[in-house]
């Protein structure tokens, strides 16, 4: 400043002229702005938990966008990895790296900081089914929490672990569950339909005013502790996830005698759609549906129970 001075230079008149200072958090909000139309709603209340969640990198917001290094957010994914998952810390990190490209292909940000960090540690592809025995065991283990009355709606209905997670009231009725296209991971609006035994779990969930959420502790969510709460449950299982359930239900299913295509029904896959078949046959097998994950559970209530099954007639509407 001083040689400047000497030159003739006005360093604080310099200032003056300099640019707003863009922090990461405004940049992050343009960003949402920007792809908020571009995307499914549910992808993109999933981009904005991670990149405006304070638990991920809130202590990044207030920090100039071009000011932030890669050290920084190595830092950050090495904090969300031990608190939470390595799953979650790679979707964080797919997520931050894909907001400053955008960013840089507008001229915001001047270079991507996600690059060279520690991404996802590559997983074998799971075929882990559980046998009758462990999904006893685990339905026994399961407590009167949210954790335990979603682990066993996911046992008796083969949903995918963030549709039942994120179940609101208005997607419940007296018989079924409709979930909307956009909490579909396919985009295809799906039905449920509710067993005796998945009703009782869910009427024992306390219905809170206010609250459209059935799980979780906040209410703008859904349930999120899915790491936490599964170390803690206590069922003698040799290790498993979350996601294994649907893998066991949908066995469970064929081993039961339901058809393929019924099967895939109960899952809202499409592979039942393909070809031809997809052309011209627009069935949802409904009845056949409903009657197979009766089946199901009364198959659940016996191995729990260790009673031998006893099929009950089911009144179909």
């Amino acid at each position: 400043m001083l040689a400047e001075v000497t030159l003739g230079g006005d360093p604080k008149g310099k200032t003056h002229d300099t640019a707003p200072r863009i922090t990461f958090r405004s940049a992050i909000d343009q960003y949402l702005e920007m792809v908020q139309g571009e995307v499914r709603p549910s992808t993109f209340r999933i981009k904005r938990a991670y990149l405006t969640g304070a638990q991920y990198f809130g202590p990044l917001h207030r920090v100039g966008l071009n000011e932030v290094t890669k050290q920084a957010v190595a830092q950050r994914l090495a904090a969300i990895r031990q608190q939470t998952s390595d799953t979650t810390a790679g979707r964080a990190r797919a997520h931050l790296s894909a907001a400053f490209v955008r960013l840089m292909q507008e001229g915001i940000a001047e270079s991507n900081p996600v690059i060279g960090t520690k991404p996802q540690d590559e997983k074998p592809e799971r075929d882990r089914v559980l046998s009758d025995d462990e999904l006893a065991a685990i339905w026994k283990a399961t407590g009167d929490d949210d954790f335990g009355r979603i682990v066993r709606l996911l046992i008796l209905t083969g949903q995918r672990r963030g549709e039942i997670g994120g179940l609101m009231w208005s997607e419940i009725s007296d018989d079924a569950i409709t979930l909307p296209a956009e909490r579909c991971k396919n985009g295809r609006s799906h039905v449920v339909p509710l067993t005796e035994m998945a009703l009782e779990i869910i009427r024992s969930v306390p219905q809170l005013v206010g609250r459209e959420f059935l799980f979780g502790e906040r209410s703008s969510v859904g349930f999120r502790s899915w790491t936490q709460s599964k170390a803690t449950l206590k069922d003698g299982c040799a290790p498993w996830n979350v996601h294994d359930l649907r893998r066991s239900v949908a066995t469970g299913l064929a081993n039961l005698g339901i058809q393929p295509h019924v099967i895939e029904c109960v899952l809202n896959h499409a592979a039942h759609r393909s070809g031809n078949q997809g052309v011209y046959n627009k069935s949802s097998y409904a009845k056949e549906v409903q009657r197979a994950l009766a089946l199901w559970a009364d198959h659940v209530a016996s191995i729990v129970s260790g009673e031998e099954r006893k099929v009950v007639p089911l009144r179909v509407s």
